[in-house]
């Protein structure tokens, strides 16, 4: 009979850290100084106090160059430890930016990896489904959403949204 390990519940930064100082370093202790050195040798710069307060939950909303020091630290996506509406925002603005690029707001779309011939019509769609969603919710609670702005041309910037194998970025029109 299989033994099925069941997804952690990784609700704050420090069950985040925990869990891959377990996975990452398997029956070892980690200090802080151990941590902040494994860090500074990849190439990073992250306190040994600072990773300290983390693990001892004194720290629960560091900034962005903390957070790729821990992905560094970790070998993992620095967004990993990020709070999950801030990814969940992340992933809008990607789509977001899709769209434009679909509506023609955005042009000039560089990418690496094997897309050739643009961005699938399928995740355009997808996108623009999404965003249209988002829309009708906004519209039913009175607050604009992202696809509103979008029409206005006051849309926010968007982070590219990817796998990891293929990135996107806009250039602007000349």
């Amino acid at each position: 009979m299989a033994v099925e390990e069941t997804a952690p519940q990784l609700s704050s930064l420090r069950a985040k850290v925990e869990y891959m100082i377990e996975k990452t370093f398997p029956g070892q202790r980690v200090s802080g100084r151990f941590f902040a050195e494994h860090v500074r040798r990849k190439g990073g710069a992250l306190s040994h106090s600072y990773f300290s307060n983390i693990l001892a939950g004194k720290v629960t909303h560091p900034s962005e160059e903390i957070l790729k020091a821990l992905g560094l630290g970790f070998g993992v996506d620095w967004r990993f430890f990020k709070d999950e509406s801030e990814v969940v925002e992340d992933v809008l603005s990607g789509l977001r930016f899709l769209a434009r690029h679909r509506t023609g707001e955005v042009s000039g779309v560089a990418a690496r990896g094997p897309v050739r011939d643009g961005l699938p019509p399928e995740l355009l769609d997808f996108a623009l489904s999404l965003l249209a969603e988002e829309d009708g919710a906004a519209l039913r609670s009175g607050s604009a959403g992202g696809g509103a702005a979008l029409r206005s041309g006051s849309a926010g910037g968007g982070a590219a949204l990817g796998s990891g194998s293929a990135g996107t970025s806009a250039e602007p029109e000349g």
